[in-house]
């Protein structure tokens, strides 16, 4: 890995670190899912920092470039995050519509009551 390509690797990883604490900060984003982003910053920057053990993993698992043995790990990174937004809107989806019976039991009991 060139200097240069460590450079911007290392500035992508603070940035994205930095700016997920500030979206915490601001509430625009949960801490229950900080955490992640917290941890794929520092990863960017640890791999970036230490090129050798991106290699000795892409020698581990068998694959031959350790660029697309960190592709290969984004891709399941993005399937996990989607795989756990699906299931967070299947869960807000069933609350919503809990939710809209319940108010409209509420209202109809409501007009019965006048």
């Amino acid at each position: 890995m060139t200097i240069k390509l460590k450079i911007i690797a290392i500035l992508i990883g603070a940035f994205l670190f930095v700016y997920i604490i500030e979206l915490v900060r601001r509430r625009k984003l949960r801490e229950e899912y900080s955490w992640l982003w917290l941890i794929t910053g520092s990863t960017i920057v640890i791999l970036s920092l230490w090129y050798d053990l991106l290699v000795t993993i892409s020698n581990f698992i068998g694959g031959i470039l350790p660029s697309s043995v960190l592709f290969f790990f984004g891709m399941i990174f993005l399937l996990l995050i989607l795989l756990h937004m699906s299931v967070k809107i299947s869960s807000l989806t069933d609350q919503v519509k809990n939710l809209a019976q319940e108010l409209s039991i509420f209202r109809s009991k409501k007009e019965r009551g006048k």
